[in-house]
C-alpha cells in the first residue's frame, strides 16, 4: 500500500497523479460509502487552484473541489444549477461534496452533472504532460466511462453566464429529501427578439449517460413561439422515438411516461 497524499498546489497534485494507485479524492462523499482500507488516496481538498470560483465575463470557472454549498451561495451561479444542488442529498452532504467528484463518478444520476451537460459546459483536464479543455458531454462515455487519462485531474468545470435564465428542471425521487435520481430533466430556453436562439433538453438517471438530442432540439431553432407550436407534434414524436430507457429500480415504461410528461409540461410551461 502507497501512503496517502495530501496535495497543497496542483504542481504536487498533479506530480502525484503520476502514481496510478492512487485514488483522488476531494469531498469523499462517495468513497465513504464503498471506502477501501487498503486504498491510498490523493487528497485534493486543499489545492487552491480547485477551490476557486472565477467570474469571468462570458464564463464561470467552479474548481473541481468546490462544494455544492459553496456553488449555491456564490452570486454568478446560474439559478437551474442552484436549484439543482439544492436538491442534492442533505445540508451536511452539500457541505462536503464537491463537483468534480459528481462529475467524476460517472453516473447518470448525477445532479449537478445533468445541469453542466444541459449548457455544453466544459472540463479542464490537466496533467504533468498536458492540459485539455473537452465537453462534459464528449467526457461521458457510458456508466462509469470517462475519458479521462490515467495521470489527469478534473481541474476546472467551465460553464457559459449567459442565456440560462429560462430554464426548467424536475428530479423524480423515491422521497422528497435525500433522494437518488429515479430519473431527472432539465430544459433551457433562450429568445431574442421573439426567435428561439437556443434551446436543449437532459435527461438524467434512464440510460447508461446523461441523454441529449441536440439534432431534435435544434427543430425549435429560429423558430417563433407559435411556430414552434406547430411542429411540437412532430418534435414529441421525434424526442419520443430517441429515448430508449434502460432497466432500472423502476421499470422501463414507467421512466418513458414520466420523461415524456416532464418534456411536454417544460414546453407548456414556456408556452409551446
Amino acid at each position: 500500500m502507497v501512503n496517502s497524499i495530501f496535495a497543497t498546489s496542483l504542481e504536487d497534485a498533479l506530480k502525484a497523479r503520476q502514481n496510478p494507485e492512487l485514488i483522488p479524492y476531494t469531498g469523499g462523499t462517495d468513497l465513504m460509502v464503498v471506502g477501501n482500507e487498503e486504498a491510498s488516496y490523493l487528497f485534493l481538498n486543499k489545492v487552491p487552484q480547485m477551490r476557486e470560483i472565477k467570474t469571468l465575463e462570458d464564463t464561470l470557472r467552479i474548481g473541481a473541489a468546490v462544494t455544492f454549498t459553496e456553488i449555491i451561495h456564490h452570486e454568478d451561479t446560474p439559478e437551474i444549477l442552484k436549484e439543482a444542488c439544492r436538491q442534492i442529498a442533505a445540508p451536511a452532504i452539500r457541505n462536503t461534496g464537491t463537483v468534480g467528484g459528481n462529475i467524476g463518478n460517472g453516473s447518470a444520476k448525477a445532479d449537478s452533472a445533468l445541469i453542466f451537460i444541459l449548457l455544453d459546459a466544459t472540463l479542464r483536464l490537466v496533467s504533468a504532460r498536458e492540459e485539455r479543455i473537452l465537453p462534459l458531454r464528449a467526457f461521458y462515455q457510458g456508466r462509469k466511462k470517462l475519458d479521462l487519462k490515467p495521470d489527469e485531474l478534473i481541474v476546472e468545470i467551465i460553464l457559459p453566464r449567459h442565456g440560462l435564465d429560462n430554464f426548467y428542471y424536475q428530479k423524480v425521487g423515491a422521497r422528497d429529501a435525500l433522494a437518488i435520481s429515479r430519473l431527472s430533466f432539465a430544459g433551457v430556453l433562450h429568445i431574442e427578439e421573439g426567435v428561439i436562439t437556443h434551446f436543449a433538453t437532459a435527461f438524467g438517471a434512464i440510460a447508461d449517460t446523461i441523454l441529449c438530442f441536440e439534432e431534435i432540439d435544434n427543430m425549435f431553432i429560429g423558430k417563433t413561439i407559435a411556430q414552434a407550436k406547430t411542429i411540437k407534434k412532430d418534435y414529441l414524436e421525434a424526442m419520443d422515438k430517441a429515448i430508449i430507457p434502460i432497466q432500472g429500480r423502476v421499470s422501463i415504461e414507467y421512466r418513458k411516461d414520466v420523461v415524456m410528461n416532464l418534456l411536454k409540461d417544460f414546453l407548456e410551461t414556456k408556452g409551446i
